[in-house]
């Protein structure tokens, strides 16, 4: 059944400019799961306005309760698990089973958050001058404007959603506009827990609508802080506009994440953290796979081993059970066509029967379902890469993995930093010398010992450096300093004029004292 949706703005759905996007299944074109009517600029400035004149008594509802808002939202999320898992997988194509843990992954986030609303901890610190206390106090920052992508439609929204709420901000949402069904899903069931009208709204709109939007709401002081997930080359321009009104965005961007495989590698389990971290949502993850970087020692048999899985693995229709399924989006399907145009003459080609489209006339052996319906890709290994090659350098957002070759670690460092991403990183040894020297001298912001490039757990610090972002974090409790802000008090009750620094007791000491032999 196909769905109308519109944004929703102070809880009332509003239609917008006249235009719609249509939202198709991925895996069966056919399928329209949603008809989208889209916001224009005006729309999106005044759901920022109304989020303004919400929050002051959001931010006044005790952080507590707030906490108890977001148990709430836990609750109804893991009460309609299955039917928004199978919304996931028909709108974005996620294998069932991945769609499943992705709404875990929500549950989680509420049931780590709704207990910081009882530790939004100040500090009283220690004062240099009698009769004088000081605190610390942790303050909402105010607006949030959120803005995701659909590869994980809604994980990612909640790791904005829950503690942005939490800590007392209001939130103006813009999903992907190739998910728009879930996006109006995940908003009802927040809206539902308890998240009060206009302290969370939904914007559909497409891309340069949202950003013409979002330079009018900063232009009009409406907005204090922006989240986004997405492609480092619209986080540069977020960045440079946030830059102009001295905000610093939460940026968490892409990746060409390396996983390194040393001499002393289970081999197996390296080629089972390669599929999965290569392949595994049809590599349409920003912790995706980007290149394998072998050890000279070991790498022809890791490539025998990897090109021997990736042909074994089940691809095909997302409700069975297979590694992966389609391409997200039309959108998709095209750029990563334009990818395999990075392949070089000195590179070889494993891991399939074809590449590109998975059609009758290029068919995948042992593909699950009818290719014809949706946007099927063939698994693609690049062997013989070097730190030379485009394909080396650029994000691929698809089921395309690079195999390189390394002398020694030294050579696995500079090839795993010298493309300037630095979101996530895995190694494969035994040896904790290499472990560790890995870890101190790879630029990415996580790393993996022995395990995928994917895998994010709710109670740790999520995001990357350079052109994987700005150095902030989602998760846990390090994404309390995105949207919150230090306050500092002193209280002096001494009666009289302290001065810091000049009212301050002098100590006697006697620096001449020695001890006699």
């Amino acid at each position: 059944m196909t769905r109308s949706i519109a944004s929703l703005v102070g809880g009332r759905a509003r239609p917008g400019t006249g235009d719609t996007l249509a939202s198709r299944n991925p895996a069966q074109l056919g399928d329209v799961v949603a008809e989208a009517a889209l916001a224009d600029r005006a729309l999106f400035v005044e759901a920022c306005a109304t989020a303004r004149e919400a929050q002051r008594d959001w931010a006044a509802t005790p952080a507590p309760v707030r906490g108890r808002v977001i148990a709430a939202v836990g609750r109804l999320v893991e009460a309609n698990k299955e039917p928004l898992a199978r919304l996931v997988t028909r709108e974005v194509g996620k294998p069932y089973a991945e769609s499943l843990g992705e709404v875990q992954e929500i549950i989680d986030t509420c049931d780590f958050f709704l207990g910081e609303g009882r530790r939004l901890y100040g500090q009283t610190v220690p004062s240099e001058m009698p009769d004088k206390q000081l605190f610390t106090f942790r303050n909402p920052v105010g607006v949030a404007a959120i803005i995701t992508a659909g590869n994980f439609p809604v994980a990612v929204p909640a790791w904005y959603l829950v503690p942005a709420l939490l800590c007392g901000n209001a939130v103006v949402w813009k999903p992907a506009e190739y998910a728009p069904a879930l996006g109006d899903a995940l908003t009802r069931l927040f809206l539902a827990g308890g998240v009060p009208e206009g302290v969370l709204s939904l914007v559909l709109a497409d891309g340069a609508t949202t950003f013409a939007g979002l330079e009018a709401a900063l232009e009009g002081g409406l907005v204090d802080k922006v989240g986004f997930t997405g492609s480092t080359e619209v986080g540069r321009r977020i960045g440079e506009l946030c830059g102009r009104h001295l905000q610093s965005p939460c940026l968490e961007l892409g990746g060409k994440n390396p996983l390194v495989v040393l001499p002393d590698a289970d081999l197996d389990l390296a080629v089972e953290g390669a599929l999965f971290s290569g392949f595994g949502t049809a590599g349409q993850r920003c912790t995706s796979l980007g290149t394998v970087i072998a050890h000279e020692a070991i790498h022809d048999e890791f490539l025998a081993r990897f090109d021997r899985a990736v042909r074994a693995a089940a691809i095909g229709d997302p409700m069975r059970d297979v590694l992966y399924g389609p391409m997200i989006s039309e959108r998709f399907a095209e750029r990563f066509d334009g990818w395999l145009e990075l392949v070089e003459g000195h590179h070889t080609l494993l891991g399939s029967t074809g590449i590109g489209a998975i059609t009758a006339d290029n068919p995948r052996e042992g593909f699950v379902g009818d290719p014809a319906t949706g946007l099927y890709r063939h698994p693609t290994i690049v062997a013989g890469v070097t730190a030379k090659d485009e394909v080396y350098r650029t994000e691929t957002f698809g089921p395309i993995v690079g195999v390189a070759r390394c002398a020694d670690l030294d050579e696995a460092i500079d090839l795993a930093n010298g493309h300037g991403y630095g979101l996530s990183a895995a190694i494969y040894t035994t040896s904790p010398t290499a472990v560790f020297r890995f870890r101190q001298r790879v630029s990415a912001g996580m790393l993996s010992v022995n395990n995928s490039t994917s895998g994010a757990e709710a109670h740790l610090p999520f995001g990357g450096n350079g052109k994987s972002g700005n150095g902030s974090r989602q998760s846990g409790v390090w994404v309390l300093d995105q949207f919150t802000r230090w306050q500092a008090m002193n209280w002096d009750y001494a009666g009289h004029l302290q001065k810091a620094q000049m009212d301050v007791a002098e100590v006697r000491a006697d620096p001449a004292f020695r001890l006699e032999d």
